[in-house]
């Protein structure tokens, strides 16, 4: 701990730091360490629960904006680029591919994931489907109601949203689940009932309001009518959600933005922001996945989407299959019971989101230079190239060190989600400072380049297998609030909100993997940014995003500013050899 927090103290803010950090050590901080082995005695996973309510439960704000998670679809590079009058077909399609993987799910035969020789936790996998978080006045809830085939009876109906209505289906009919031409048909005639009639109330808009208003105008709906809440339960139960969406983001295999942006932040009354999966395709063919954070981090998910668009690659986007549609019910629509004040409180959340999401600057772009290919050819590791760009592109657009959240996968562990791997360290910024130093050599440069590189892979490591230090501290601090004692001055300490500490990371950070599939999330600060990469052969994506009304905070110019820092890294690299 005491490392991390060095870049962003004085000499004396330090020692006085430091001297806090030995008296919690030898004294209250050992004594809370004993009570937390004695909690970890009673569980499988100490920290689940407490990860769970602190993180996402507790939380008051409008979740749906500032925590849920999303990324376009890649299809555009390859099978499927926009075009109008696509939307259904393709929907259906990779509806299909979706629900097939729900079937090996159920029959536990998606393959277990592993990290080098390690076997991953995949518990999270279960919470794609029939998982939906439920709004409490003071913390929420989540309900899964997945079953695999040994365990029972699971849910098999998908939510459709359309022009703010809402309408069901079942995915199996007699005992087969649905075809592509049977989605097709069901999702049609949805689409035409919402494009010749009135549009619905657009009731799923609530969902992005603040967790306790919401919980509140919930239980009003359920006590207008009891039907009401039959209704919102089927929402719950649902597979997923799937999103028919009239806008038309523009969108490249070079940028991703509109995509990207609408897909987080689009029409409020076609997505249901409490279901931890929504499946959106918009009126030009192109798609965009959009969940809820809390039941599972982006990796269970970017390995649904991966072998979703691994089989329409196969099939060339196309239906290969029988064109028979077998005479299945039609979808239902469920008509909620509202009145006028669920009408007018509708109308106030739609006015706060889109006042709120309008302040968004975000920028999805591919860097197309280099990727992973020429960046291992260096032997250097892609993640901490990546990691180091952006330490050396906020040193630059900001003259200081930015505290960031890497996240590390704790899948190692029963149960595991995340930790955090701090990387700003002292090494990057010597690193940083050496590189705006003009009397600086390529050699000192690379010298420290490296020392910064060693620090981060091993930080990372540790960080992997359970070595973190963020998430032990929140375990301290917690069983003290528990057990009523006083708050340790080590968490009051400026330092520790400085280095960001209590969820103040300047920098909010994640590698989505090595695949196609990218996605973002928004900054974790007010003055803050996110910043989300998949790392390809021949290119980086970045997402990165900030809010307009900070003024000293741009994501366009960072994100820019990064992709320099990419090619001056390989310059360094590259003077070194001669």
């Amino acid at each position: 701990f005491l490392f991390t927090v060095k870049p962003f103290l004085n000499q004396e803010e330090y020692q006085r730091t430091e001297d806090i950090v030995k008296k919690f050590e030898n004294g209250i901080g050992k004594e809370l360490h004993q009570k937390l082995l004695e909690r970890a005695k009673t569980r499988r996973n100490w920290l689940e629960d407490w990860w769970l309510n602190v993180a996402y439960l507790d939380l008051r704000i409008a979740t749906q904006i500032h925590c849920n998670m999303g990324g376009p679809g890649p299809f555009i590079e390859h099978c499927w680029p926009a075009k109008e009058g696509t939307q259904i077909e393709r929907a259906s399609i990779n509806l299909w591919h979706t629900l097939k993987f729900w079937d090996l799910l159920r029959a536990e035969k998606v393959a277990i994931e592993r990290s080098r020789d390690d076997v991953l936790d995949m518990n999270q996998f279960r919470m794609l489907f029939c998982t939906c978080k439920i709004p409490g006045v003071t913390r929420d809830s989540i309900s899964s109601y997945f079953k695999t085939e040994t365990e029972g009876e699971c849910p098999s109906h998908l939510i459709v949203l359309c022009r703010g209505r809402v309408f069901a289906f079942d995915t199996i009919h007699e005992g087969n689940m649905v075809t592509p031409p049977e989605i097709f048909r069901q999702l049609t005639y949805i689409q035409k009932r919402c494009h010749s009639e009135p549009d619905g109330p657009g009731l799923a808009a609530l969902t992005s309001n603040e967790r306790t208003k919401w919980a509140e105008l919930r239980e009003y709906l359920i006590d207008l009518d009891p039907k009401n809440l039959t209704l919102l339960e089927k929402i719950q139960r649902s597979l997923f959600v799937v999103c028919l969406d009239d806008s038309s983001p523009h969108a490249t295999p070079e940028d991703y933005t509109e995509v990207t942006r609408l897909g987080l932040t689009g029409d409020p009354t076609v997505r249901w922001g409490d279901k931890s999966y929504n499946s959106i395709f918009f009126s030009n063919g192109t798609c965009s996945a959009f969940c809820d954070h809390s039941p599972f981090d982006a990796m269970a998910l970017i390995s649904m989407l991966a072998y979703a668009e691994k089989k329409i690659l196969e099939n060339e986007g196309k239906w290969k299959g029988s064109d028979k549609v077998r005479d299945i019910p039609w979808p239902e629509e469920l008509v909620f019971t509202v009145d006028q004040k669920i009408i007018s409180e509708i109308g106030r959340t739609k006015e706060l989101y889109y006042e709120k999401v309008s302040d968004l600057q975000l920028v999805n772009y591919a860097f197309t230079s280099f990727g992973k290919a020429l960046i291992r050819k260096k032997k250097l590791h892609p993640d901490t190239f990546v990691q180091l760009a952006l330490q050396l592109g906020y040193y630059k657009c900001h003259g200081r060190p930015g505290c960031c959240y890497e996240t590390a996968m704790t899948r190692r562990f029963y149960h595991g989600r995340t930790e955090t791997v701090r990387s700003c360290t002292m090494e990057a910024v010597e690193w940083c400072k050496s590189m705006l130093d003009p009397s600086s050599s390529t050699y000192e440069r690379l010298q420290l380049m490296h020392k910064a590189f060693a620090k981060h892979n091993k930080m990372r490591k540790d960080c992997e297998n359970g070595k973190g230090f963020d998430r032990h501290l929140l375990g301290l601090l917690l069983i003290a609030q528990e057990q009523g004692l006083p708050v340790p001055e080590l968490y009051v300490d400026n330092a520790f909100t400085a280095s960001g500490g209590g969820g103040n990371f300047v920098l909010s950070t994640s590698l989505t993997g090595y695949t196609r599939l990218t996605g973002s999330a928004l900054p974790m600060v007010q003055h803050g940014y996110g910043f989300f990469y998949s790392i390809r052969d021949d290119r980086i994506l970045v997402a990165c995003s900030s809010w307009k009304s900070c003024p000293e905070t741009d994501a366009e110019v960072l994100c820019r500013t990064v992709f320099q820092c990419f090619q001056d890294m390989l310059q360094l690299t590259v003077a070194a050899q001669l």
